[in-house]
């Protein structure tokens, strides 16, 4: 009757948003306003680079495909976080806790992946200009963004199926705005210290992904200090900004989030890594993108207004 009982939890509440449970909607609208901003600025970026054929390179590629990425990836949890702040219900079924672990982690995974082949393409085009046009064909840039998709998604699968198995009981409150390894597994009735080794391999992985991408760019700054000209240093520099900013934040978020190792926060620090993690990063990235590159920029004009630009003749 006890395993019975404790395999009846199949939904779990946020505990963290009854305490903004009175001043829910001064939240709800900036957050939406985020969201909308996340949503509409990725897409912008990943049409404009699409439509505008001065920007049917490589580099670009990968940035559009990033965009689009960030839009699913903030799909994942946003909207939920949102319909927690307004509603009477903070909760969440199992299976959906499991699917909003799976893709947000898979997404960022991806993500992940994405910005270290974009550091390495960045590397090859400073460092080896001559044999860039050869190494990053069309056919390999479609294999890298077909090949960073596959592994980001198939990585986590074993992990969530072995997850749906565990049977749940006593609390269901998870101490997150959105479903997390941790939080998670800390409910289950069975032993997941097996999971240690998994969490290990991940904080590996991403120790490696961020030394692959630092001894990139500290490569690249190198190279761009040797160039003689201010102007073609700063062109040079330029080209990579942008990425170095992006990868910065997003794994600077990653590692206050999943780096701690033994080391516990208090729960709104918790929560603020969190948001910065899920929506501030992902809230920055198509300002750096259009901001910062005057390619875009011009891209972004011509997409919203054709007219002017037909006129213009660009």
């Amino acid at each position: 009757m006890e395993n019975k009982n404790q395999s009846m939890v199949t939904e779990f509440l946020f505990s963290v948003f009854p305490r903004f449970q009175e001043g829910g909607i001064l939240f709800f609208i900036p957050l939406l306003l985020i969201y909308l901003f996340i949503v509409i600025g990725n897409l912008m970026i990943f049409i404009a680079i699409r439509l505008d054929a001065r920007l049917h390179n490589p580099m670009y590629n990968f940035i559009s495909i990033f965009s689009f990425l960030e839009i699913w990836y903030t799909t994942a949890t946003i909207p939920k976080m949102l319909s927690n702040l307004v509603s009477d219900q903070k909760t969440i079924s199992l299976t959906g806790c499991l699917l909003q672990m799976y893709f947000f982690h898979s997404l960022g995974n991806t993500e992940g992946i994405l910005l270290m082949t974009m550091a390495i393409d960045r590397y090859i085009a400073i460092c080896n200009p001559l044999r860039y046009p050869t190494i990053m064909t069309p056919r390999l840039c479609a294999q890298l963004n077909i090949g960073s998709c596959v592994f980001g998604f198939l990585i986590l699968l074993p992990e969530i199926a072995w997850i749906s198995t565990l049977p749940f009981c006593g609390s269901n409150q998870i101490h997150q705005i959105f479903c997390d390894f941790a939080p998670v597994l800390s409910l289950a009735c069975k032993d997941t210290s097996m999971l240690l080794v998994q969490d290990i391999i991940h904080a590996i992985a991403i120790l490696i992904t961020v030394l692959i991408i630092a001894l990139s760019y500290i490569r690249i700054i190198t190279v761009i200090l040797r160039i003689p000209s201010t102007e073609g240093r700063q062109k040079a520099f330029s080209t990579c900004a942008s990425h170095l900013a992006v990868f910065l934040l997003f794994f600077g978020s990653v590692g206050l989030m999943y780096l701690r190792f033994s080391a516990t926060y208090p729960p709104i620090w918790d929560t603020t890594f969190a948001v910065m993690f899920a929506v501030l990063a992902p809230f920055f990235n198509p300002i750096i993108y259009s901001l910062r590159n005057k390619d875009m920029k011009k891209a972004i004009k011509k997409l919203l207004c054709p007219k002017i630009f037909t006129v213009s003749g660009y």
